[in-house]
C-alpha cells in the first residue's frame, strides 16, 4: 500500500510537470504567432499606404470595410496634423487562459505606420481572436492528453500491484511447497532450499528463503528444547526431583509393556510409612525432609544396578525398576534397603521408615496386573516388622497365596497384637500459653510383632480400620492407658486419647466405654477423647451420643485435625466439644502466611465465645510458637515444645 502510494505520488507529480512544460510551449507558440501576425499586420498596411496621399483614401469607403472586418481590434486613421478622421474599436472577449497568457506576455501592442508623404497616419491593434481560439484548444488538447497518461496507469494500477501480489504469492507458496516437500521425510529441518526446483520461481528468493530456512530451524530447536523441559518438568516429582507417576506409567508401557525386544527385571515398592504421622507431629516440612532422605537413600542403592529407575508414584510411594535383574538378586537389593532404613530410623528417632515389596517382571506383562501383585508383596511386608521387604514370586501365586494373603496375614498380626497386649505407649505434652489453661499429654500408641519388632504404626491403623479391627484396637489402647494411668499414680495428670471415628460411632464400643469409666470415675474426669474433625462429620447423631457419653462420665472432646472440613460452627455449638486443635498445616511456615493467621485468629475468637479452647499441633520454630501466642490460641504441641516420651 504504501508502494502505491508512492506511485500515485509519482505519477501525480509527472502530470504536473507535463502540463507545466505544455502549456509553456503552447504560451511560447501563442506568443510567436501573435508576433508573427503583428509584422504581417505592419507590413500590409505600410505596404498598402506607402504610396497614397490623402486625398487619394476614401475615408468613408475605408470605415466600412474596416467596420465588417476582423483583422483589427481597433483602428485609427490621422491626417497629417495628426487630427482623428476616424476611428474603429472592436475589441473581442479573449478566452480566459488565453487573456492570462497574453496580459503576462504583453503580447498584443498598439502598431503605428505612416505614408512616404507623412499626410496619413494610421494607428492599429491586431484582433487575435482566432489565435487565441487556437490556443485554448491546444492548451486542453495538452492538458487532456497529459492528464490521460497520468491517471490511466494510476487507474490501473491496483488492479497491476493485485496481479503482482498474487504472481508473488504464487511464487512464495511454490517455493515453500518445495521446502516442506524437502522436509516430509526427515524429523529435522533442511537448512538449505533445492535451488534446482527453483529455477523458474526466481533464483534471487533463494538466498532470502535460506535464511528463513535457518531462522526455522532455530526456531524448531527452541520449541523441541521448550516441550522437552515442559515435559521433563510435567513428568518430574517437585519435591526429589525424581519422574513421577505418569513418567513411570509412559517408561513401563514402551521399555516392558509393549516393547518388541525380550526383557525381564524386578519391580519394587518402597512406601513410607512414617509420613502421616511426621506430617501430623512434626509439620509438613519435616515431612518433606524425611521423603527426600528415603529417596536418597533408594537412589545410593539402585544406583548401583545398570540402568535402574526410580519414581515416585504418589506422596508415600516409591517403584524401583532393576532390569535383568533376577529376583534372587532382588532379595539382596531389599536387605540393603532394610538395612539402610533401619540406620536412618535410628538417627532420626522414628519408629519406622518405610517396606519394600518386590516382584518380577517379563516382556508384554500388563501394569495393573503387576501393581496388584506387588501391592500384596507389600501388605505382606508391613505385616512382618519394622522396614521389612517381602518377594513375592510366581509359585506363590501357583500355591493360591493370592492378593487377599496380605489382608489374613494382617488381620493374624493385629490379633497377635491383641493377644499378646503388644502395646507400647507415649505421649507429647501440650504447653498451655496462660495460667489459667487447661492443657494436657497426648497419649500415642506404638505396636510390636511377637518378635518384639516394631510394626508402622500408620500403616498398623490404617490395615485395623480396614479389616474392622479399629474397635478392638482402641479398647486396647484405652485399656492399656488407664493401667499404666494407675500404676504409675499419674491420675492427677490430664491425659489426651485418640478414638478412631468407626469407634466412636459405634453403640456397643459407646456402652463398653461408658461402662469402662465409671469403674474409673477419678481418672475419668482426668480424660480427653481426641475425634477427628472429618470422622464427626461422617455421622452427626452417633457423634452427639458420644460426646453426650463422654461428658456424662466427666471427660472431655477435643476435635483434632480442624480445618481441613467445612464444619460449620453451628455444629459445634450442637456438638458441644470442649477442646478445638488446629491441623499442622495451618501451623506450617504460619509466620509467612496472612491468610492462615486471619483464619486461625477467627477461630480462636468464635471458639473463646462458645467456651471453647483451641491448640495449636505441629509447631516445629521458635517464631511459629511465636506467632501463635499472639493469636491468642490456648496451647501449642509439637516437636519443638517437646518430643514423644515413654509415660
Amino acid at each position: 500500500m504504501a508502494a502505491f502510494k508512492k506511485l500515485i505520488f509519482i505519477q501525480l507529480m509527472a502530470w504536473l510537470i507535463l502540463v507545466t512544460a505544455g502549456c509553456y510551449f503552447i504560451s511560447q507558440n501563442f506568443d510567436s504567432a501573435i508576433g508573427n501576425a503583428q509584422k504581417n499586420a505592419q507590413a500590409t498596411v505600410e505596404q498598402y499606404i506607402k504610396n497614397l496621399s490623402a486625398t487619394d483614401i476614401s475615408a468613408d469607403n475605408l470605415k466600412s470595410t474596416l467596420a465588417t472586418s476582423e483583422t483589427f481590434s481597433r483602428f485609427t486613421l490621422r491626417d497629417y496634423q495628426g487630427a482623428e478622421v476616424f476611428s474603429i474599436s472592436n475589441t473581442p472577449k479573449l478566452p480566459f487562459i488565453a487573456e492570462l497568457i497574453q496580459s503576462n506576455y504583453n503580447s498584443v501592442r498598439p502598431q503605428y505606420a505612416t505614408n512616404n508623404n507623412a499626410d496619413i497616419k494610421v494607428e492599429f491593434k491586431l484582433n487575435i481572436a482566432y489565435l487565441a481560439d487556437q490556443f485554448q484548444t491546444a492548451f486542453f488538447i495538452v492538458f487532456a492528453i497529459s492528464t490521460l497518461l497520468a491517471l490511466i496507469p494510476v487507474i490501473l494500477m491496483k488492479s497491476i500491484v493485485e496481479h503482482i501480489n498474487t504472481n508473488v504469492c504464487m511464487g512464495v507458496a511454490d517455493v515453500i511447497d518445495i521446502y516442506i516437500n524437502q522436509n516430509q521425510l526427515s524429523d529435522d529441518f533442511a537448512t538449505k532450499f533445492d535451488s534446482s526446483q527453483l529455477e523458474k520461481l526466481g533464483k534471487n528468493l533463494i538466498p532470502s528463503f535460506n535464511r528463513l530456512s535457518h531462522f526455522l530451524k532455530n526456531k524448531n530447536d527452541d520449541i523441541k528444547t521448550a516441550a522437552h523441559t515442559i515435559k521433563r518438568e510435567a513428568y518430574k516429582d517437585g519435591i526429589t526431583d525424581l519422574g513421577n507417576r505418569n513418567m513411570f506409567v509412559d517408561y513401563y508401557e514402551k521399555h516392558i509393556e509393549n516393547t518388541e525386544v525380550s526383557t525381564f527385571g524386578s519391580l519394587a515398592l518402597v512406601r513410607c510409612s512414617e509420613l502421616q504421622s511426621i506430617n501430623q507431629s512434626r509439620g509438613y516440612q519435616k515431612g518433606d525432609e524425611y521423603i527426600k532422605a528415603v529417596a536418597d537413600i533408594i537412589k545410593s542403592i539402585s544406583g548401583t544396578y545398570t540402568s535402574s529407575q526410580v519414581f515416585r508414584v504418589n506422596s508415600s510411594d516409591f517403584i524401583i525398576i532393576l532390569p535383568n535383574t533376577p529376583l534372587k538378586e532382588a532379595e539382596r537389593f531389599g536387605k540393603n534397603l532394610q538395612s539402610r532404613f533401619t540406620q536412618y530410623m535410628q538417627n532420626q528417632e522414628l519408629s519406622s521408615v518405610a517396606n519394600t515389596g518386590i516382584v518380577g517382571y517379563e516382556k508384554a506383562k500388563p501394569l495393573g496386573e503387576l501393581l496388584s501383585i506387588v501391592d500384596n508383596a507389600m501388605s505382606m511386608a508391613q505385616s512382618k516388622q519394622v522396614n521389612a521387604w517381602h518377594v513375592q514370586r510366581d509359585t506363590d501365586l501357583s500355591n493360591n497365596v493370592s492378593a487377599g494373603f496380605g489382608n489374613q496375614n494382617w488381620r493374624k498380626v493385629i490379633n497377635e497384637v491383641i493377644e499378646s497386649r503388644s502395646v507400647h505407649l507415649v505421649m507429647q505434652n501440650i504447653m498451655p500459653l496462660g495460667k489459667s489453661i487447661k492443657a494436657y499429654a497426648e497419649i500415642q500408641a506404638r505396636f510390636k510383632t511377637e518378635e518384639n519388632q516394631a510394626l508402622p504404626t500408620a500403616s498398623f491403623l490404617a490395615m485395623a480400620e480396614k479389616l474392622d479391627m479399629a474397635i478392638e484396637i482402641d479398647k486396647l489402647i484405652i485399656e492399656s492407658s488407664l493401667e499404666r494411668i494407675k500404676s504409675s499414680n499419674l491420675s492427677e495428670k490430664y491425659f489426651g486419647l485418640n478414638i478412631t471415628p468407626s469407634s466412636a460411632h459405634s453403640d456397643q464400643f459407646m456402652i463398653w466405654l461408658e461402662r469402662r469409666l465409671l469403674k474409673d470415675t477419678h481418672i475419668a474426669s482426668k480424660l480427653i477423647f481426641e475425634v477427628s474433625e472429618f470422622g464427626l462429620q461422617q455421622n452427626i447423631k452417633a457423634s452427639k451420643r458420644f460426646i453426650d457419653m463422654v461428658h456424662r462420665v466427666g471427660a472431655r472432646i477435643t476435635v483434632e485435625r480442624f480445618g481441613v472440613g467445612l464444619t460449620s460452627f453451628k455444629f459445634f455449638r450442637d456438638l458441644k466439644p470442649d477442646f478445638i486443635k488446629m491441623d499442622a498445616s495451618y501451623t506450617r511456615g504460619l509466620e509467612d502466611d496472612k491468610n492462615n493467621q486471619y483464619f486461625m485468629r477467627l477461630m480462636v475468637d468464635l471458639a473463646h465465645r462458645i467456651g471453647v479452647s483451641v491448640f495449636a499441633e505441629g509447631v516445629e520454630s521458635q517464631e511459629e510458637k511465636h506467632i501463635v501466642e499472639t493469636l491468642c490460641l490456648d496451647g501449642v504441641q509439637g516437636y519443638y515444645i517437646e518430643k514423644p516420651k515413654d509415660i
